[in-house]
């Protein structure tokens, strides 16, 4: 009888862990949007040879809705994509055309970056869509952190087949993430840094994302100015408003 009470003894420590990690997530990853968002950000593609650099603006609801507006270079200006829960178009102004983006397409390229469509739009949801783990604990950056090991649901619609997460145990910073295909092979590794004050919060700024088999190939993307809990509602976040945004 002793030995089991001390078994489940030892058993309760665990279960507040276990239970926080999900918490930890979401913690971490509302750090960037809040309830809601409008923001300015510029975005780097490094490529062994050439360099080019995107701004946009951009506004979010939640995890369902956000809006992307390029505001340069000249011949990509105009440009807008929508995610609208589980929809996702982009309307390109030279053609006067609106182009839906099918979830098969969530993996491609955003915009030549190393980002995918997912990636900027965030279809999935790291706190819905996957089962989390703690995997361990470094230091990173000099914030001590918790690494935790993101694996999908079984009918989640998600892209990636694992994410491993750093973020601070204190700050709740993410700090660096590796996301995996189905197959267990590293695609991308996530390194952010240069914290600061943004709006009502200290986070992040710089995010660069770099491609496992590409030597030489990296995109970097600097938040430059960030305002939470803006007034938005769900008809901001229309086709028809894409065609007039600025």
């Amino acid at each position: 009888m002793r030995t089991i009470v001390l078994f489940i003894a030892a058993l309760f420590p665990l279960i507040p862990l276990a239970q926080n990690v999900e918490e930890i997530v979401r913690l971490a990853d509302e750090k960037f949007r809040g309830e809601s968002s409008r923001g300015q950000t510029t975005m780097i593609i490094e490529r062994p040879a050439w360099s080019r650099e995107i701004s946009m603006k951009s506004w979010s609801l939640g995890n369902d809705y956000s809006m992307i507006y390029i505001t340069a270079p000249a011949r990509e200006k105009g440009q807008v994509f929508l995610k609208r829960k589980n929809e996702m178009w982009n309307w390109v102004p030279t053609i006067e055309r609106m182009i839906k983006i099918p979830p098969s397409m969530m993996m491609q390229s955003w915009m030549g970056s190393d980002f995918t469509n997912d990636d900027l739009v965030r279809e999935s949801s790291l706190v819905k869509d996957y089962k989390h783990k703690l995997a361990g604990e470094e230091k990173l950056q000099g914030y001590d952190c918790y690494k935790i090991e993101l694996t999908p649901h079984i009918d989640a619609p998600v892209v990636w087949g694992k994410i491993l997460m750093w973020i601070s145990k204190e700050e709740y910073h993410w700090l660096k993430g590796k996301f995996y295909d189905e197959d267990g092979e590293l695609v991308n590794t996530e390194i952010l840094s240069e914290i600061k004050m943004m709006d009502d919060r200290e986070m992040p700024t710089r995010m660069e994302m770099i491609p496992a088999d590409k030597d030489g190939h990296k995109t970097i993307l600097i938040f430059d100015e960030i305002e939470f809990n803006v007034d938005l509602d769900e008809s901001f976040f229309s086709q028809q408003n894409m065609r007039r945004v600025r």
